[in-house]
């Protein structure tokens, strides 16, 4: 590790350690194999991503257009991934591309940590999965955000400035992605939540528990507000799970 690095590790330490002594947040930078996992994975998901209207980042290039076309059409194979390795490895990797949104992520530690510590203090009817740290990985690449709720991992895209999708503010989509781990096993996965309930539960819960740290964090509108008659305070989270089962089991 360089000199410069080791400070600037140590600096991100000390910010988090400012609110309450533990820090919850590893950032990390993707190697070019990383990335071109990262890609790939996007690519498989194009479908997914295009029918539910997320806008996906990816590399310019042929290669692109034409994995795109064969994963929609489900013909993807093992020798197109190593083609898309190199390709990333020799036209599109550069490590200092992530080195401005490492540190802007590395400015909101102090909030992140924050908002982590106080959902242990909130009182649920069922089980919210906490994992001791979370990893956050940057992509320069995908939808924006995504998780990892067997690891307590975090794929968040930035881009060779320092910017984030949705919001400017990265940690906005930061505790949006540690909200979607703590409630996958014990409610999205137990009753079958589908993917638009989900997002409307998520979105909700980080309304409700942090609007005073994150002014203007936007409810996405994909078309299933079935919870907000019952999710109005942060009271009414305690029995989320009844709640869902109760709207899912409806006749």
């Amino acid at each position: 590790m360089t000199f410069k690095y080791y400070i600037l590790a140590l600096l991100t330490f000390l910010i988090a350690c400012q609110s309450n002594g533990q820090n919850r947040i590893i950032i990390n930078i993707p190697s070019a194999t990383t990335e071109s996992e990262y890609i790939w994975n996007t690519i498989r998901d194009i479908k997914f991503f295009e029918e539910h209207n997320y806008q996906v980042s990816l590399p310019k290039g042929d290669i692109i257009e034409e994995l795109k076309h064969k994963s929609v059409s489900e013909n993807l194979n093992n020798e197109d991934y190593e083609r898309l390795e190199k390709f990333v490895k020799d036209s599109v990797y550069n490590k200092a591309d992530y080195q401005q949104g490492y540190d802007k992520i590395a400015g909101e530690l102090s909030l992140i940590n924050k908002m982590i510590e106080q959902i242990k203090t909130s009182d649920f009817n069922w089980d919210f999965k906490e994992f001791k740290t979370y990893s956050i990985n940057l992509t320069l690449y995908g939808p924006g955000g995504s998780y990892n709720s067997d690891e307590g991992s975090i794929l968040i895209c930035t881009t060779s400035t320092g910017q984030f999708k949705n919001y400017d503010n990265p940690s906005y989509t930061i505790i949006h992605e540690v909200i979607h781990i703590g409630i996958e096993e014990a409610i999205i996965a137990k009753y079958h939540v589908p993917h638009a309930l989900k997002e409307r539960i998520v979105d909700t819960f980080v309304s409700l528990n942090f609007s005073q740290y994150l002014p203007g964090y936007r409810i996405q509108d994909m078309g299933d507000n079935r919870t907000d008659q019952y999710l109005k305070t942060i009271s009414d989270l305690k029995n989320l799970g009844k709640i869902v089962d109760q709207i899912l089991n409806k006749k």
